[in-house]
């Protein structure tokens, strides 16, 4: 993959999954629009958790990180939820009941049959994707 002379990846494809009102989300989808990067936008809220994404993202990123244990919605947990998370079988249950437990952005680069998930928004890190045709390591 290669950028054009205008700055824009091409011959990629990148999803970014979260929820619309998340200040986060917002920054991340912000940075993509300002870096002429085309994206699709799959919003939590309002489509639900894709049953079989899951399984990709907790396996290129690890249950641990994707889980959000710091936010409010997992301060609201009860206890007992909260210590329903023990693997990845678990973790994923929890988090397609509570979308609002996935960090967020979940976003997935993808060039033909190449993909690589991150979790979070990190502009840096992304600029060298960016600049590094959409793949990083």
């Amino acid at each position: 993959m290669r950028l054009a002379h205008d700055g824009t990846m091409k011959n990629s494809d990148i999803t970014v999954y979260g929820i619309a009102n998340c200040d986060t989300v917002k920054k991340a989808r912000a940075w993509l629009t300002a870096q002429g990067l085309e994206y699709r936008f799959h919003d939590f809220k309002k489509l639900g958790v894709p049953a079989d994404r899951l399984p990709v993202w907790i396996d290129q990123t690890g249950w641990e990180k994707l889980l959000n244990r710091q936010g409010t919605t997992w301060r609201k947990l009860d206890p007992a939820t909260q210590a329903s998370a023990q693997d990845a079988a678990s973790a994923s249950t929890l988090m397609q009941a509570h979308s609002s437990a996935i960090k967020r952005p979940v976003v997935e680069w993808r060039q033909g049959e190449r993909l690589q998930v991150t979790v979070g928004f990190d502009a840096a890190g992304w600029q060298e994707r960016v600049e590094n045709g959409g793949f990083v390591g």
